[in-house]
């Protein structure tokens, strides 16, 4: 699917989306300066289009019990198509695994990773991942302080 086009409407609706997902479509409308009907007619386009790919809740991982951010840097054996998909679809399926990049550089994958405590994430390191077939390699990096995690997207 090709990249749609985005209009200066486009964008102003997206940076208010990005920061207050739950607003009516009348509040939208109103903070992003245009009638209700043509405001939601472009929010339903950006959803069709893939563009607004979902909404969900930002939840603080520490309050909910989840202490521990890091990430684990991986290397697999063998490069070819076939052991990267089934490395993917594995950790596709790793509650802990909040996220999974392909990456280049001195490492083939970087999970992102959360668990409760250093106990909780040394026995998920040492006995799920570095036991996935494949592994020749892992090292992880823990977050000490967030210094500016993901908020939002810049735009325009």
């Amino acid at each position: 699917m090709p990249d749609l086009k985005l209009s200066l409407a486009d964008l102003r609706i997206l940076r208010q989306l990005q920061t207050t997902g739950r607003i009516t479509n009348q509040e939208l409308a109103e903070k992003v300066g245009m009638a209700a009907s043509p405001c939601w007619r472009r929010v339903k386009q950006l959803e069709d289009s893939g563009v607004i790919a979902g909404y969900q809740a930002r939840i603080h991982r520490k309050k909910i019990g989840l202490g521990i951010l890091a990430f684990i840097r991986v290397k697999i054996d063998s490069h070819s198509e076939e052991e990267a998909q089934r490395f993917e679809k594995q950790v596709g399926e790793l509650k802990p695994v909040i996220a999974c990049y392909a990456v280049a550089g001195d490492a083939d994958f970087m999970l992102q990773v959360v668990a409760q405590n250093l106990d909780s994430f040394s026995t998920f390191a040492m006995e799920v991942v570095r036991r996935l077939p494949g592994i020749k390699e892992m090292q992880t990096t823990f977050v000490l302080r967030e210094v500016k995690p993901l908020d939002v997207l810049p735009l325009g």
